[in-house]
């Protein structure tokens, strides 16, 4: 039976072998008849109009795009490869040449990190040398996927990459930044493993810039440099990759206008023109017999050694089958037909170059020719998984060179009183944000060393951004002050030094015996900020490792591993996680309908999605003067979400180590109700809203005199130790009226029976239990307990204590109890009148805050490498105690609703559970789907009166468009 079985699979491989043989020499008979066909149909002339690639442009004026018509139409040129401009420009000049052309024509372009190389409107990945710190290769395949099918997408048929210069010269003015590193198995791998990914999608990859562009230090495009390298060298160190892409079947190689004496006696003679090199070396003996493009031959390291004409002829007759960016295609026509006559040149060698060429525009699919789909052109161009991509491309990249064990990444942020330093002249917005996102950070501007090196003192860190502009041809170097200061603040304070900008940026670094830890970002983008404050502070594992050599401090190949934070909130995009972003940026457009409803100012609304924010954005502004756009870090005043996040979380405390249950009386918690109707009400049905308390009392009302002012028998317009309860900028109430908020609970009737009832009061009454128990205030609980551990950097109650109001957009101008503008004060009148500290409203938050502790509720109480309470506590507080009776909150979150309306989209699971507030704000957790959604503004300025945000659902359908992006 084995035996049977072995041949019938040895009968169908043999079939499938068969197939495969007949389907590639039917492929291969088409493809002769096609090129012998066009080949046999053309003058002389227009044969060798094939061999011109010559330079266009989608940014240059009418005159330019006439040139570039009569060098097709006139002298058929073979191609043209596209310089500045932009993807629609481009691709609608592509369909008009294309047109024009006797025989379709070859489009190819520089996109060495994406078409943006050359594009503006296009996508930008990591520049080789970043990519150089990449150790798993499939994700340098898979950028060469995505980057053939954008190339593909635009009709091209060549991206002249990858790079296979090895850059052994630190001050190579040309290629550094765009080589895989120093190292020839290196670049190797990196460089076949983009060719792999460009040409599975049926797009030509380049392998340049042969012999080999890294050991050089002059400019090709101005001069011709010089490679002094012997012939054994060359071969076992610069071809090195080239061999290995030959038999991997790389499909085309560019050469260099390099001065190699080694590979050229005649002194001075271009690698591009030389016969030796081009025919001899690189097709003979190294044996490729794919197209062979010369580089361009503007650039001075040839233009300088022939005229226009010349050098193409002699370029041609060196052996290069394309002749790129060919400055006078006429004149060279010209040339060449009279060398023909002159016998200077074989009807073979040119039979060679051009079926060469058709063979390969047979290969492109230009045989089958279709202009250029403009419709959705940009989105495809920029299609969201791009985004994906890059993330994980910089989270493998970023290196750390140096670190303090047991120290770095950052953890412990409660003990940290972290400062940054910015050098450089470059943006540094997303990496002050990520740092933000994990503690608080205070920016320290250079204003004067001496004044700096003194403030510096109180930090327990000093985190250095080097940022420098992302151009891989820029200077980025350290100015001679900016090491001064490096020096003086590493000699005196523990650093964290992240550079953005290339690796060899760190060469003039005498020492970094000082420098405790360097993490290396090699660019400066957004991408590479976030990802290099995660890996600061532990949101993200380091892998990358140096591609080049700093000196004898950091040899090619160093980079030290560190070990991601478990359940700390990280960043990436919504591919990473599951989710469709285009499903997802509906959000945008239900935030606008909000402000152009005037539904509210402005929002902030976050979204993450297993331990990683995928959407944070922030709308509008933040008063209808449109004055102040909303940022990411403003602050907003959150209402009722204080009762999860500050009065509930300290309360699970209690609970988890056994100071209270679920079954303790009111009258056993605070002696004040002890002779009440209240005294027997259990804790759970407190929390769940099910004691029968009455909704609010408006206690402000009471304070009021004849004219609805606040009377001057409770407030003072200044503080003192009588009226020290802040209720607004120049109003301060009595100090013993939280008594009288107590008093007046306590004396309130309970309704008819026990049922479904929201109520503040619970949380005021737990405000008072948690501070007379722990004999502490209850923003110093939340503080101590949660925030600053938690890295909560802008959380807090009474913000205009420690940030300024430009940070926090207003919530009403009240004109009923304090007549002013409410901006940094809280709204809700109850706890304003204890100054600011409500258990049930108060605080104030961003919504990345605001999710971190969402977050850590989600872990049921875990949140890096803390526990804060244990699985059980969370789960018994999450537990919806009376459904039974038609109550749907748990105990003290609020839950999905049971039936009707409710606080939630509908499609949350009945896990998941969260908060609304009365300034217009949601946070929501749903463990099933591993969900956090954050959802601030101030709706209510401003007047509150009429909720339009809340008839016109828009939380709930943000909500909704979350759970409709889930990939199921």
């Amino acid at each position: 039976m084995r035996y049977f079985l072995f041949i019938l699979v040895f009968i169908s491989q043999f079939a499938f072998a068969q197939d495969e043989i007949y389907f590639n020499n039917h492929t291969l008979a088409r493809e002769k008849v096609w090129v012998d066909s066009i080949y046999n149909q053309l003058t002389f002339e227009e044969k060798v109009g094939q061999l011109f690639m010559v330079a266009a442009y989608s940014n240059k004026d009418g005159e330019h795009v006439k040139s570039i018509d009569k060098l097709v139409e006139e002298y058929k040129i073979g191609g043209v490869i596209f310089f500045q401009g932009g993807p629609v420009r481009q691709a609608k000049l592509t369909n008009r040449y294309q047109a024009k052309s006797k025989i379709p024509l070859f489009v190819g372009i520089d996109a060495e990190w994406g078409l943006s190389m050359r594009l503006d409107s296009t996508y930008r990945y990591p520049w080789n040398m970043t990519l150089g710190a990449v150790q798993d290769l499939k994700l340098i395949e898979k950028m060469g996927k995505q980057m053939a099918k954008q190339t593909k997408r635009l009709g091209l048929q060549f991206n002249f990459a990858p790079v296979l210069d090895i850059n052994t010269n630190p001050n190579n003015p040309i290629i550094g930044n765009r080589s895989f590193g120093e190292n020839k198995e290196r670049v190797t791998e990196r460089a076949l493993a983009l060719m792999k990914g460009i040409q599975s999608e049926g797009v030509f990859a380049t392998g340049k810039h042969f012999p080999g562009h890294g050991d050089t230090s002059t400019d090709s495009h101005h001069t011709l440099p010089s490679v002094t390298f012997s012939k054994e060298r060359l071969n076992e160190v610069e071809f090195y990759p080239y061999k290995k892409l030959f038999k991997e079947g790389l499909a085309s190689v560019m050469v260099a206008h390099l001065n190699v004496p080694s590979l050229e006696f005649r002194e001075g003679y271009p690698t591009s023109i030389s016969h030796h090199v081009v025919t001899n070396v690189l097709q003979k003996e190294l044996g490729f017999n794919g197209l062979i493009f010369t580089d361009a031959l503007n650039m001075k390291g040839a233009s300088n050694f022939k005229q226009p004409g010349d050098i193409d002829l002699e370029a041609f007759l060196a052996g290069n089958d394309i002749l790129l960016f060919a400055e006078n295609v006429p004149v060279a026509v010209e040339k060449f037909c009279q060398a023909y006559t002159d016998t200077l040149f074989t009807d073979e060698r040119l039979e060679h170059s051009v079926k060469k060429i058709l063979k390969y525009k047979f290969r492109a699919g230009l045989a089958n020719y279709k202009p250029i789909d403009l419709n959705n052109l940009y989105e495809d161009l920029n299609a969201p998984e791009y985004e994906d991509l890059n993330y994980q491309l910089y989270e493998n990249a970023v290196t750390v060179l140096k670190k303090e064990e047991k120290q770095f990444p950052i953890k412990n942020v409660e003990n940290e009183k972290i400062a940054y330093v910015k050098l450089g002249d470059d943006k540094n917005q997303a990496f002050l944000s990520t740092l933000r996102s994990y503690a608080p950070v205070t920016e320290v501007y250079l204003d004067s060393i001496h004044l700096v090196m003194k403030e510096l003192k109180s930090y327990s860190r000093v985190i250095v951004g080097f940022h420098k502009a992302d151009g891989a041809w820029k200077k980025h170097n350290f100015e001679a002050k900016e090491l001064a200061i490096l020096d003086s603040i590493s000699r005196h304070n523990n650093v964290v030094l992240a550079v953005f900008a290339k690796p060899y940026t760190l060469l003039p670094i005498n020492y970094f015996g000082n420098i405790k830890n360097v993490v290396l970002a090699y660019q400066n983008n957004d991408i590479a900020q976030t990802v290099a404050g995660e890996i600061i502070f532990g949101a993200v594992g380091a892998k990358g490792k140096i591609p080049v050599s700093i000196n004898d401090f950091f040899k090619a190949d160093t980079g030290l591993t560190t070990v991601k934070t478990d359940k700390i909130l990280s960043f990436s995009t919504p591919q990473s996680v599951g989710m469709n972003p285009k499903i997802l940026s509906k959000i945008d457009a239900l935030a606008k309908k909000a402000i152009d409803g005037k539904m509210t100012p402005g929002m902030q609304v976050l979204v993450a999605r297993k331990g990683k924010v995928i959407y944070q954005k922030a709308f509008g502004y933040h008063d209808y003067t449109k004055d102040t756009k909303v940022t990411n870090q403003d602050v907003y005043d959150v209402a009722s979400l204080t009762k999860i996040l500050s009065t509930l979380p300290n309360l699970m405390l209690l609970y988890d180590k056994h100071k209270i249950t679920m079954e303790t009386k009111l009258g056993d918690m605070l002696p004040i109700f002890k002779r009440t109707d209240k005294k027997n009400i259990h804790l759970k049905e407190l929390l769940a809203h099910q004691a029968g308390l009455q909704a609010w009392i408006p206690f402000y009302q009471s304070t009021l005199d004849s004219t609805k002012h606040p009377s001057k028998n409770y407030y003072r317009k200044t503080y003192s130790a009588e009226y020290p309860l802040q209720v607004s900028e120049n109003l301060f109430l009595r100090r013993d009226y939280n008594d009288t908020i107590m008093k007046r609970i306590a004396e309130s009737k309970l309704l008819p029976k026990k049922q479904y009832k929201y109520s503040d009061f619970t949380f005021i009454i737990l405000k008072e239990y948690l501070e007379k128990t722990t004999h502490r205030s209850l923003d110093f609980l939340s503080y101590n307990n949660f925030y600053k551990p938690l890295g909560m950097n802008t959380m807090t109650y009474n913000p205009l204590r420690k940030m300024d109001m430009s940070l926090i957009p207003p919530t009403e101008m009240d004109n009923y109890f304090r007549h002013t503008k409410v901006q940094g004060y809280v709204h809700d009148m109850g706890a304003a009148m204890q100054d600011g500290v409500g258990g049930h409203a108060g605080l104030f938050s961003n919504a990345m805050d605001v999710a971190k502790m969402m977050q850590m509720y989600l872990q049921k109480g875990h949140y890096g490498d803390r526990e804060y309470f244990t699985d059980k506590t969370f789960e018994i507080f999450n537990t919806c105690a009376y459904c039974n009776t038609g109550n749907r909150r748990g105990l003290g979150f609020d839950k999905p609703q049971l039936s009707g309306e409710g606080p939630t989209c509908g499609c949350a699971s009945m896990t998941s559970f969260g908060h609304t507030g009365f300034t217009g704000t949601i946070a929501w957790a749903d463990p099933q789907e591993e969900l956090v959604y954050v959802f601030l503004s101030n709706r209510t300025f401003p007047t509150a009166t009429e909720n339009k945000l809340s008839k016109e659902n828009i939380r709930e359908d943000i909500q909704k468009v979350i759970y409709e992006a889930i990939v199921r």
